[in-house]
């Protein structure tokens, strides 16, 4: 998943830091199993973005576990990231791409923006439970990565995850 020497990492979509704020076992099975073989796991900026919303603005359903997955980020060790101010422009364009080409349902620029963002962190996989983005169509997302000189980033649920790392043991 990644070059020698260079540290494993993933990008960690919104809901599944909602499944861990719910205390999914499957969530913290696979933060643990994955940092445990020494895997740091980011976190997108619209992810922050979007917890921060559902903690104070939205103020919802949703709103404790966005308060606790923002309070539980440090215990769980995980990382955020930011880009460059530039990447944010490409960041829009890619995501409304995305949406004007029907890959992804109207209403969810923030998952384009996500995808952005982890491919330019460099990041090879995006872990979600989200299945707008688990059923983006694989291979039109990736003409469309390269279209945009962006490198391709693998949609990926972490219970399949886990298994392929359980069955390369």
């Amino acid at each position: 998943m990644g070059a020698p020497g260079q540290k494993k990492r993933l990008a960690l979509d919104t809901n599944l830091l909602f499944d861990l704020a719910g205390e999914k076992n499957f969530a913290h099975t696979f933060r643990e199993v994955y940092q445990e073989r020494g895997y740091s796991l980011m976190v997108p900026p619209t992810a922050i973005q979007e917890l921060t919303f559902y903690a104070l603005d939205k103020q919802c359903a949703e709103s404790p576990q966005a308060r606790k997955a923002l309070g539980e980020i440090r215990a769980w060790n995980l990382s955020p990231f930011d880009l460059k101010s530039v990447g944010h422009g490409i960041t829009e364009q890619f995501a409304n791409r995305l949406l004007r080409l029907g890959l992804l349902p109207e209403g969810e620029f923030n998952d384009g923006l996500i995808l952005a963002e982890t491919a330019l962190a460099g990041i090879p996989v995006l872990v979600t439970s989200d299945a707008d983005l688990l059923d983006v169509d694989a291979i039109r997302l990736m003409v469309q990565f390269e279209a945009a000189d962006l490198p391709l980033v693998q949609i990926c649920h972490p219970k399949l995850l886990l298994k392929a790392m359980a069955s390369n043991r």
